[in-house]
């Protein structure tokens, strides 16, 4: 069974690829367990809404059981889910409203995940909370990346296939986010660098 501190590995995507394509309900299920919450959080970074954020979660994983004959032919499960959520949540805003240009993701507001995590034990309730601030700050279409790859645990590639952009403007994000965290914590800063290496 995954933990929901870090995405699942290519082993295991494989295996579950197979298994579920076959109708095996405890793999799909396992899959479920490893993605629901992130995917749920991601939608909610767009819609601001938790119950619609749930439904289009559970929207996607619906398909997915729907058309498990073809998930052999999904490369990336991680990009592939992400990317669904993400389309799932744009198509329920349009719905919701008139406006047609939902560009650059400049209306997201992405805010850190609020679970703890071991890195997090060693830094002081003050140096956290300079950080969730710096984030905060950050430009709308930077923050979704940031929470993405730092976050979320995705690859350059695969944020940049998610959000339809070129890896060099995930890095580009990154550089950003990261300098401005830096200085926003200063001295401080030094304590935990692996946690915004770059991958």
């Amino acid at each position: 069974m995954m933990h929901e501190d870090r995405l699942p590995d290519n082993v295991f995507t494989e295996k579950w690829k197979h298994l579920i394509a076959a109708g095996n309900e405890d793999a799909f299920r396992e899959m479920f367990n490893a993605y629901a919450g992130r995917l749920t959080a991601f939608a909610f970074s767009i819609t601001k809404n938790k119950e619609a954020s749930i439904e289009i979660m559970d929207e996607v994983f619906i398909k997915i059981w729907k058309h498990k004959e073809q998930l052999t032919r999904i490369t990336n499960i991680t990009t592939y889910l992400y990317t669904a959520t993400k389309n799932t949540a744009l198509n329920f805003l349009s719905h919701k409203s008139r406006e047609t240009h939902l560009q650059a993701f400049d209306f997201i507001n992405i805010e850190l995940m609020e679970e703890e995590r071991p890195d997090q034990r060693l830094i002081s309730s003050e140096i956290l909370s300079k950080i969730k601030k710096a984030v905060e700050g950050l430009p709308p279409r930077c923050k979704i990346i940031f929470k993405l790859v730092r976050e979320d645990g995705l690859k350059y590639k695969e944020a940049a296939e998610v959000l339809g952009v070129s890896e060099k403007t995930i890095d580009a994000q990154m550089v950003i986010a990261v300098k401005r965290i830096g200085d926003a914590v200063g001295s401080y800063f030094d304590c935990f660098p692996a946690r915004f290496q770059k991958k």
